[in-house]
Parts: structure tokens; sequence; C-alpha cells
């Protein structure tokens, strides 16, 4: 294990996994969403130290994708969760932006077609994982059928703890399969949410992200914040934990969650694989021209 599993990563004053990791008994409502837990420093801080981490990140990712090319099954999955507005889409422009996109898959879970409604709800969810050497991130994800469906009725009683255990079992499979799971609850403000809200339909270059279901979700807010304590608590696993991220603050987010994949990465203790070629004779092939 290397220096970053059993310390503070640089800038922060606590180590974040420890910080945020979901609790047994956990309540969102008693998490201040603007705080910045395990960092000290401001905005301008902590922007810096993201932009200042991307090669470390970079390098990692390139290292667990070299390693697939020797037949590794290594491989990570980032789960996104949160209300609207509470910043997935900017965790992955700009914590994997600046990633190789050979070694970057990303997807986001909308609504389902006809057809997928008609299919298994993990059926969409497989296609979508990181091959071996790849950082997967779901905008949305498999957690979208045991939280909408719950809020609006559609699913309880048994069937939700059904859908709670093959979730369980997916995600022991794909740790059994070289997968690390990282689970992320962007936890923004209903107050932050608002002005979030309002921003965007102030802005005509960003009115088409606003959807007017957002209103009715604000209505149904105490709904949903129950439906993730309950959904993190039948989840949570030390294999694939839950991190609660206060998010009012994205440039606190962002480097939570950059950080949360260094480590996961750097914790593999990766080194470059070694060829399967002599490079001496290679060498000596191309400067005899």
């Amino acid at each position: 294990m290397s220096e970053h599993g059993t310390r503070p990563a640089p800038g922060f004053a606590q180590d974040v996994r420890t910080l945020l990791r979901a609790r047994p008994g956990l309540s969102l409502a008693a998490v201040d969403t603007s705080a910045t837990p395990g960092f000290a420093g401001g905005k301008k801080l902590g922007t810096a130290l993201r932009a200042g981490r991307e090669p470390e990140l970079s390098r990692l990712q390139r290292l667990i994708y070299a390693n697939a090319t020797a037949g590794a099954r290594h491989r990570v999955l980032l789960v996104l969760q949160g209300m609207d507005t509470s910043g997935k889409g900017g965790i992955l422009q700009h914590v994997l932006g600046g990633l190789s996109p050979h070694g970057v898959h990303t997807h986001g879970f909308g609504r389902p077609t006809p057809e997928e409604a008609a299919q298994h709800f993990l059926v969409r969810v497989r296609r979508q994982l990181p091959r071996p050497g790849v950082i997967g991130a779901f905008d949305r994800s498999h957690y979208e059928d045991v939280l909408v469906p719950v809020v609006h009725g559609a699913l309880g009683g048994r069937q939700l703890e059904r859908r709670y255990a093959e979730i369980r079992e997916f995600e022991q499979e794909l740790a059994e399969d070289g997968t690390i799971v990282v689970k992320v609850f962007l936890h923004i403000g209903l107050a932050e949410q608002r002005e979030n809200l309002l921003a965007r339909l102030a802005d005509r270059t960003k009115q088409w992200k606003f959807d007017p279901s957002d209103l009715e979700a604000r209505q149904r807010w105490d709904d949903y914040q129950a439906a993730y304590e309950r959904a993190i608590a039948a989840t949570d696993a030390d294999h694939a934990p839950w991190y609660v991220v206060p998010t009012d603050r994205k440039w606190y987010a962002r480097a939570v969650v950059q950080d949360l994949l260094i480590t996961a990465l750097d914790g593999l203790d990766l080194d470059w694989p070694a060829p399967d070629y002599d490079v001496a004779r290679m060498r000596r092939a191309l400067e005899r021209g």
C-alpha cells in the first residue's frame, strides 16, 4: 500500500475517505452541504489543488491501462448520484476531462427507453461497464431504479428489498472481477439548488439544461432524501463504499472525487508491465538502421 492509502493527501488535513464514508444511521439532513470536511482552504486553493494533481491522476490512469494490455483485470467504476445541479457533469468535465479518452468511459443514465424498461434494470448498466484498464464513470446509474420508483410509490416492500439484494450481488461480482467501485452521493442543499436553477434559467446558453420536472422533484425533496438514505444504508460495503460529499461548493466536491480516484488507483500499487520482448535486441536493431 502506498503512502496515499495511509495518510491525508496533499492539501487535506484528514483522509476524506474516513470523513465522508457513509455511516450507519446516516441522516442527510444533519450534513452541512456547504461544509468542506478535511480541507482548510477556500475556492482558490481547492481549485489549484485539483489542477496540481491532474498529472498524478493521469499517470495512474496510464498505469492501469498499461497493465490491462498485459492481462490485468483492474478497472474503476465511479458512480455519481445526486439531485439535479449537484455537479455530476462538472465532475466528469473537471476531474476526468484531462485524461486520455482511450482510458475513460462515461455514460449518463436517463429515463429508460421502452425497450430498456422491458428488460431487467441491470441490463443497460452492464452494457456500459468499463473494460479492464479503463476508468468508467456513471452520471446517474442503476441506483435510479431504487430511487425514482420508490419516491413515486411504484416500488416498495419485498420488491425493493430484492432489488437492493440484486445491486449488492452485482457490485460484489464487479469487485471480484477486478473492478474498484467508488460510489459518491453529491449532497446539495435545497437553497443552493434553487440558486443553481435560477442561474440556469437566466443564462440563454444553459436554458436547454433546465427540466420542468426538476420543480416537481423539489416538491418531493424530503422523499428523495429518505430514498437516498435507505439505498445508501442497504448497499454500502467495503468493496463498494458510499461517500457522502457536500457539494454546495463545487470546487470542494471535485477535489474530493479526484482524491478518491487517486487513492483507489494508487492502492493497487501497480508498476509498469515488463515487455514481452528483448529491449536491448530491439534497440540494437533500430540503431543498425
